[in-house]
């Protein structure tokens, strides 16, 4: 039996593989259930999947967002890769919204620029690539809306007005307030219950 831990895990050789190398390795990596894995920095980087109550706040943060989405555009939380080139990376966002021709495709491998909105919520694991390298990619590429979930400091931040190093503008409030997301979507996020559940041992 293998034991994953909460840190992720880096594979790399000795000598640095290329990106199209780094996709192929990830298409026949083995990823147990409960894991995720993406190309961060020039690394795959395997991650646990989220903890029971996360569920419960994608769904509200879904069900919120959908009726404000922009037209042709889908919102889902099922494990998809979607890729960026021109910075070498591949994330597998816990939330995220796309016009539906981004997903009309038989391959793994989706255009990142496809995307309207990104959801994160954080772990220890993936806390810090979520609040840097993840904030500069997705504002490089364009999608409008970049909205973190930190789980651990319980509260809500959203990116928005993308440029070539990220995001030109940040709003945070902590988890029981509401927050403002921005165009595309134009419509506030009531964070009431985002919290954890009580620790009952």
């Amino acid at each position: 039996m293998t034991l994953m831990t909460e840190r992720p895990i880096t594979i790399s050789g000795t000598e640095p593989p290329s990106f199209e190398g780094l996709l192929d390795a990830l298409d026949e990596l083995y990823v147990p259930d409960g894991y995720k894995a993406e190309i961060i920095k020039g690394n795959i980087v395997v991650s646990p999947w989220s903890k029971g109550y996360y569920s419960r706040v994608m769904k509200s943060v879904r069900r919120q967002l959908e009726e404000f989405l922009p037209e042709g555009h889908l919102i889902d939380s099922s494990p998809l890769l979607f890729v960026f080139p021109g910075v070498e990376r591949a994330y597998g966002p816990d939330i995220y919204a796309a016009h539906e021709r981004t997903l009309e495709t038989d391959s793994n491998r989706l255009d990142g620029e496809g995307l309207s909105f990104v959801a994160e919520l954080t772990s220890v694991s993936t806390r810090l690539d979520d609040l840097t390298d993840k904030v500069e990619t997705y504002g490089k590429a364009g999608v409008p809306v970049y909205l973190v979930l930190d789980m651990q400091e319980e509260r809500a931040i959203v990116f928005c007005d993308p440029y070539d190093k990220g995001y030109q503008a940040t709003h945070t409030k902590p988890f029981g307030e509401k927050l403002y997301i921005p165009d595309p979507f134009g419509c506030e996020l009531d964070t009431t219950g985002f919290q954890a559940p009580p620790d009952k041992s």
